[in-house]
């Protein structure tokens, strides 16, 4: 699943090509996808509107237009965003194809079809489902230490399940949360209102950190991620024991195990991170 680092990287190799650009049309080959307003309003009503900025809230992309308009997209698990010439051959599982008025396309593409595309009023935003019970960005100014420890003083919770619940912070899904507790030494199952200041502050200075190495390295190709410009990332050559189930610790050299938490895949290495 596209999480904070990949929606970051598409954000930022679309924002160096389509601001300024205005859509003239669109293709909708799968109507599911389009969330709001209806597919056929939806068509009648995006043409014309110019691409004025590009933004990111946890794992949504927010495409801002013209006329106070806001293009709202959820990847979900395997949705791609990604900036085409028009003579490029259409991918399998392509959904929907922006028309720009340059000639070049945008095209959206899910094998799995959980995305979803809305396009919205931006005094909206504040309302809408999803966006409005987002929990703090782990980089934005708010999101001190002190905020971030009060937080879990609060919260009785496994952590694993605390750092993929979006309504705490926004942005870390299966992969980012594994590595996170990980770089921490914390077990997934540890009580969040448990730790000590000491635990928590390297549980905060993780988040960031590997949030903004994943980002430096645009993001985690395994299966279906691409960014904006159909490339994959590289910080899947750097993950530390997501998806490596019997493979060393690099610290310990023990093996790294996968267990079932939430009912999610869990990876950890179970001397490092002690319960």
């Amino acid at each position: 699943m596209p999480e904070l680092p990949e929606v970051e990287t598409i954000k930022r190799t679309l924002e160096t090509k389509i601001p300024g650009l205005s859509f003239t049309g669109v293709e909708i080959f799968l109507p599911k996808i389009i969330k709001n307003p209806a597919p056929q309003e939806f068509s009648a009503r995006l043409p014309g509107k110019e691409i004025k900025k590009l933004e990111r809230k946890g794992k949504y992309l927010l495409i801002r237009l013209s006329e106070n308009l806001v293009l709202i997209i959820h990847l979900r698990m395997t949705g791609r965003l990604v900036y085409s010439l028009p003579d490029t051959p259409v991918a399998p599982h392509t959904h929907v194809i922006f028309h720009l008025n340059n000639g070049c396309q945008l095209r959206y593409g899910d094998l799995r079809q959980f995305g979803q595309i809305s396009l919205v009023p931006a005094s909206d935003l504040a309302s809408f489902p999803g966006l409005s019970s987002l929990g703090p960005d782990p980089f934005d100014p708010h999101f001190t230490r002190e905020f971030f420890k009060r937080e879990l003083k609060k919260r009785r919770t496994m952590l694993k399940p605390l750092l993929l619940d979006q309504s705490f912070v926004s942005g870390l899904g299966n992969i980012y949360a594994d590595e996170v507790l990980y770089r921490a030494r914390l077990h997934p199952r540890r009580q969040s209102h448990t730790l000590t200041p000491r635990e928590a502050s390297c549980l905060y200075r993780a988040i960031r950190e590997v949030l903004q190495e994943a980002i430096a390295n645009r993001g985690t190709s395994i299966r279906d991620y691409v960014d904006g410009n159909g490339n994959e990332g590289n910080y899947q050559n750097l993950l530390k024991v997501h998806d490596r189930e019997g493979e060393p610790c690099l610290k310990c050299g023990r093996p790294i195990v996968r267990a079932r938490l939430g009912g999610r895949g869990t990876y950890l290495c179970p001397h490092c991170q002690k319960s």
